[in-house]
């Protein structure tokens, strides 16, 4: 197949991932509420959107020290049982309890440890991906309905933000991408572009493009990958080395930072707003947006340039958001959630 067309698949295959952790947020967002798993007492409250983002702060600077003093395995564990328990909340709610014991259920419990397993014995990339949707949807659901509209707005701009300063400043966070693509966790999202391809036996690519630029140094071939994790790529300046690789990479992070405000705007839809096949307007108009922003994000991976992911898509999912809030007639006061404020 032309390297062009395996790339648009790519980006197809891509896309695909987005929308299933979109739709599955959407619709997890009430039986989720109905499960008792909100977080927090009052999903109004910014102050959620500051924890969480302290706590990400902090578990950044913990995988960091973990990869610098060699107890990577360790934080490998943590990813696997972390997939495997968000998907237990997934099984939960979708697999009716037939099979019970002890009040469990039996076949949630199952699928969600044969999910963890299979990460554990066999990561190849269709392992990865899988884990990753079911767990994007996981997570942004649970967040969805556990942050208001505010908080939800906050959260994207301050990651958006912090993604930006961490790749093009400190770039710390390539950094944290090199050390995550050498655990073969669903961090990060495989997306091959050969039928042959098995992330397995690939050698793990260089998100800061140190060895590319080594191999060239050397007279080598260069293999021009790319690294992404919580948002972030970064690949050489070349359009053939773009369009050369066996695979793409993409945080996970990515793909459900966005989908957040997409399911808060569902959940928390003031009563009587409009909606197109059963989804609220702003929901809706945040899921365009943040296909905009992968469109873009997506044409300068084949472009070639270096860049944080977030910021594009945040950007594409507020504004979705705020321009579908308005035509559905909410003020912008309203849409923004400072109406309790003002």
């Amino acid at each position: 197949m032309d390297r062009r067309w395996r790339a648009v698949a790519g980006c197809g295959l891509i896309a695909g991932i987005f929308l299933f952790v979109q739709l599955g947020a959407l619709a997890l967002v009430e039986p989720f509420q109905s499960a008792g798993y909100q977080a927090v007492e009052d999903p109004s409250d910014p102050a959620n959107s500051i924890f969480y983002i302290l706590g990400i702060l902090v578990a950044t600077g913990v995988m960091l020290l973990a990869f610098r003093y060699d107890a990577d395995q360790l934080i490998r564990g943590l990813v696997v049982f972390s997939g495997a328990w968000l998907s237990l909340y997934v099984f939960r709610v979708i697999i009716p309890p037939v099979v019970t014991y002890g009040g469990i259920n039996v076949l949630a419990v199952g699928l969600a440890a044969v999910l963890g397993i299979a990460l554990l014995v066999h990561p190849e990339w269709y392992v990865i991906d899988t884990a990753g949707a079911v767990m994007g949807a996981a997570g942004a659901g649970l967040f969805g309905i556990s942050f208001g509209i505010l908080p939800s707005l906050v959260l994207l701009t301050v990651l958006a933000v912090y993604d930006a300063i961490s790749v093009y400043g400190t770039e710390h966070m390539l950094t944290l991408a090199s050390g995550v693509m050498d655990l073969k966790v669903p961090v990060v999202l495989v997306i091959p572009l050969s039928t042959s391809y098995s992330f397995l036996d690939a050698e793990t690519p260089d998100p800061t493009g140190e060895r590319d630029a080594d191999a060239a140094a050397d007279g080598g071939d260069a293999e021009h990958p790319t690294g992404a994790t919580d948002g972030d790529e970064r690949i050489d300046e070349s359009d053939d080395g773009a369009l050369e690789r066996d695979a793409l990479f993409i945080g996970l992070g990515d793909a459900v930072i966005p989908t957040v405000l997409v399911a808060s705007a569902a959940f928390f839809a003031p009563e009587g707003v409009t909606t197109v096949l059963g989804v609220s307007l702003p929901a809706l108009s945040a899921m365009i947006g943040t296909f905009v922003g992968l469109a873009i994000l997506l044409w300068m991976v084949l472009k070639g340039r270096a860049h944080a992911g977030l910021p594009l898509l945040n950007g594409g999912t507020i504004a979705g958001y705020v321009l579908g809030a308005l035509a559905a007639g909410i003020s912008l006061v309203d849409a923004l959630g400072l109406g309790p404020y003002v």
